[in-house]
């Protein structure tokens, strides 16, 4: 079974030490005739395109009246991290991160106050491996992202009903965890059959490691529709900048009708802005079939949240049934929304 270096672990704990005690002295004031600018921290991936996008563009500074401040983060637990020590104001993240440090908090320290994106995710197995239908993965290596984050999550449930033990419980599969690029790496390499990962890793593992979609996520959810990213605000900075927060929720829903209304412009925008921050970009192709994937939306789809919830429950990820009331405060997105002649979304 290929194994992490433990090197790159020690690495990357270092890396958020370093990262987290030096956003925490971030001053909490701004100049004297110039305001703090907002916290907001993101994924440089396809699945937190508002942030790539208007971090490329400005949007969120000029719809705010202030700088933003920009924190990039590889995982969601590191994101969560920053909320707790108050290193970042809003943060756009996953599900399973989000219910987890809610429940860790008690509910105390933050809230969802807007969506992101759906869908995106899906398990991709290697040609030849011999995977054609759900009956097939005995024996087989399958790969997710981070022990415990959405991917793993799903993974593990999916597996469990279809009949499936894990090697280390005495069945015959096993999942590893393994970062994205890791595992395209030993997916061509033949030694993993696949992967349950996200966009774009879902396209390059198809497009660059001659995978095939086994199964794409949506097809398990209602309508199609589940989330993948929402937006999550410190409760204080919530109270304390209310004004703010429905200006950084105006920019967000004009942010995703740009994306939507022309996804091959926004995909030139979104690959340089990748490649700005990451230091590469993504091949085009793979960009235009990940967008295909993905519905950028401000609506957080909370019914799902409780669907990730109870899976990680019968996982055992969560020692008790999940209680979430209050994780959503939505208030400030209906209002924002009914000023545009949109829709209100559900809590």
């Amino acid at each position: 079974m290929p194994v992490v270096p433990a090197r790159y672990a020690v690495k990357a704990v270092l890396q958020t030490s370093v990262l987290v005690a030096g956003l925490s002295a971030l001053p909490l004031l701004g100049g004297a005739d110039q305001p703090r600018p907002l916290r907001l921290g993101h994924f440089p991936n396809l699945t937190h395109a508002q942030a790539v996008y208007a971090r490329a563009g400005g949007q969120f500074d000029r719809k705010i009246g202030r700088a933003v401040d920009w924190t990039s983060f590889n995982a969601g637990p590191t994101a969560i991290e920053a909320l707790f020590t108050d290193a970042i104001d809003v943060a756009f993240v996953g599900p399973n991160p989000t219910i987890n440090g809610f429940l860790r908090t008690r509910g105390e320290k933050f809230v969802v106050i807007a969506g992101g994106a759906s869908g995106g995710t899906g398990l991709v197995v290697r040609s030849g491996a011999g995977i054609r239908s759900a009956a097939d993965f005995d024996g087989k290596i399958i790969a997710t992202p981070q022990l415990g984050n959405t991917q793993d999550v799903a993974a593990r449930l999916w597996f469990a009903e279809h009949g499936y033990k894990l090697k280390e419980k005495g069945g015959s599969l096993t999942l590893v965890a393994l970062s994205n690029p890791d595992q395209l790496t030993l997916f061509r390499k033949g030694e993993i059959h696949g992967a349950w990962t996200v966009e774009p890793w879902v396209a390059r593992l198809e497009l660059e490691g001659g995978g095939e979609l086994f199964l794409d996520e949506r097809t398990l959810w209602p309508e199609g529709r589940y989330v993948t990213t929402h937006l999550v605000a410190n409760r204080v900075f919530l109270r304390e900048h209310p004004e703010l927060i429905r200006d950084l929720l105006a920019a967000l829903i004009e942010v995703t009708q740009e994306i939507n209304g022309d996804k091959r412009a926004a995909a030139r925008i979104l690959n340089a802005e990748l490649k700005r921050e990451t230091g590469k970009a993504l091949p085009e192709a793979v960009v235009k079939r990940a967008l295909q994937r993905i519905e950028f939306t401000w609506d957080p789809i909370s019914a799902s949240l409780r669907k990730c919830s109870d899976a990680a429950y019968r996982v055992g990820f969560l020692r008790g049934q999940p209680h979430l009331a209050g994780l959503y405060s939505l208030d400030a997105l209906n209002d924002v929304l009914r000023t545009k002649g949109l829709p209100p979304v559900a809590d």
